[in-house]
């Protein structure tokens, strides 16, 4: 049984029509085209290289850290700039070129950091593509290990520099939600970006952050292509920018309840490949 958006598609195809033909593959990391192995499959990285020689440009859209997402840019072989940081970075790895960089004002920065001081939270800050926590923990250590970057210690030095974003983790993921409904009655959409990348993370960023915006960058101004030209696949609240302004929206079968009603298709879990499988139903077929 086709979905809306196959049917959609192949009735486009039979008109003779090529407005959904896509020209931007824009794909998540963490859950996405890697699962708890923290390795892009060969079946994933097949298909997407099977996208590319049928013409279409491919792209990383990742909450992670510029430098911890540039391994998976390349295992993929993506061949447009690397949305990092929920798309506050876009950077193309292979020059090393910053194309945009949105960061938070020192002193709102300041402001949230006195908010978190007294939550059980720990709390990461990224300067500069670099890591630096308030006081070791844990959790902190655990991404740092998965995401394979060094953790700094936060020191004076480090005051007055605008943050890329500040990251708040914790394992009472109730107690997250209701620190981001606290935080999101204290500052308005136009003041500050929120998003959960995971359950356990709490993300804060400049207001004109989301992957939306970075897709609509990389397509309308880089490609000069439309958004019915993009497909994107993620699994998380932070994908839900981006799912909304892509033609094709697609969630993994493993993706966060809040993001399922933005897609226009739900694919197989990481687990199963399903970014591969998305490829085949909507690229290659």
């Amino acid at each position: 049984m086709q979905t809306g958006a196959e049917a959609q598609i192949q009735e486009q195809k039979k008109e003779g029509g090529s407005r959904r033909d896509i020209r931007l593959l824009v794909v998540d990391i963490d859950g996405t085209i890697a699962g708890p192995s923290n390795q892009v499959s060969e079946p994933v990285q097949r298909a997407i290289q099977k996208a590319k020689a049928a013409g279409v440009r491919v792209a990383i859209a990742t909450g992670r850290m510029h430098r911890s997402a540039e391994r998976f840019h390349h295992a993929i072989g993506a061949d447009m700039p690397l949305c990092s940081y929920q798309g506050a970075l876009i950077r193309d790895p292979d020059s090393q070129k910053t194309l945009k960089h949105w960061s938070l004002d020192w002193r709102l920065t300041e402001e949230l950091l006195q908010v978190l001081q007294d939550q059980p939270v720990g709390v990461h800050l990224y300067i500069d593509d670099q890591l630096y926590v308030r006081e070791l923990s844990p959790l902190s250590q655990a991404y740092a290990e998965r995401s394979q970057v060094p953790l700094q210690m936060l020191s004076p030095a480090q005051y007055g520099q605008s943050p890329t974003k500040i990251l708040a983790v914790c394992e009472d993921t109730e107690f997250l939600q209701a620190l981001q409904g606290s935080l999101r009655r204290q500052y308005s959409p136009e003041q500050l970006y929120l998003t959960r990348s995971e359950p356990i993370f709490l993300e804060a960023a400049h207001p004109a952050v989301n992957k939306g915006n970075a897709v609509r960058f990389l397509a309308e101004e880089l490609l000069g292509v439309s958004a019915e030209q993009v497909m994107a696949i993620g699994d998380g609240d932070n994908d839900i920018e981006m799912l909304r302004y892509a033609g094709i929206g697609v969630a993994m079968g493993n993706a966060s309840p809040a993001l399922l009603p933005h897609a226009d298709w739900v694919a197989p879990p990481v687990s199963e490949d399903g970014v591969a499988v998305a490829i085949e139903t909507f690229i290659l077929n």
